[in-house]
């Protein structure tokens, strides 16, 4: 029986739920690479089912924030997934800020042992700084979804050094996180 991942490509593109903008990338378009990308690997990987929540560059879900959010929820709860990564890139007012992160809904919960395992591939793989894992229940994809939950900080667009990976080793970002997936389930030492 396959492991059922679903990847949530975090924001739109346009306007409706649209994620952060650094010199002409948007986060929207760098989340969609790098969740096609996972989703292409685990794709290749028997052990895996797989689904994006957006299946081309230009989809938007919903007509709203909210609507957006809840779309996403709902195509993992009505799968049903057994594991949920909402994929994003962070901003931050202070360049100097950078490093991957990862937020869950609960503290000692497979979430918890999933991101950690997703945060110390990033770091490993892609070189990222580790910014730890944080508790955040009030984020709308991990609060509803009925499933364990990672909302994925990749890096930060406000970042120099982490723009510049975000733009040009999008496919290693996901390789880090497949290898943080296959850890996790003890498919890699």
């Amino acid at each position: 029986m396959a492991i059922k991942i679903f990847v949530d490509a975090g924001h739109n593109p346009g306007i409706i739920n649209a994620g952060a903008s650094v010199n002409g990338v948007l986060e929207a378009d760098v989340n969609f690479n790098v969740g096609k990308y996972l989703g292409d690997i685990l794709e290749l990987d028997n052990r895996f089912e797989v689904r994006l929540s957006r299946n081309t560059i230009t989809e938007v879900l919903g007509n709203d924030r909210n609507s957006s959010l809840r779309t996403r929820v709902e195509m993992a709860n009505n799968w049903p997934a057994d594991y949920f990564l909402s994929i994003h890139c962070n901003y931050n007012n202070n360049p100097n800020i950078n490093g991957s992160e990862v937020y869950i809904y609960r503290a000692n919960s497979q979430a918890q042992w999933l991101a950690e395992e997703v945060l110390s591939s990033l770091v490993n793989v892609v070189q990222m700084n580790d910014n730890n894992i944080y508790v955040d229940p009030d984020l709308y994809v991990l609060r509803n979804t009925r499933m364990p939950a990672n909302l994925i900080e990749l890096g930060y667009l406000t970042n120099v050094n982490d723009f510049e990976k975000l733009v040009s080793e999008q496919l290693l970002y996901a390789i880090a996180i497949y290898v943080g997936l296959l850890r996790y389930f003890g498919f890699l030492e």
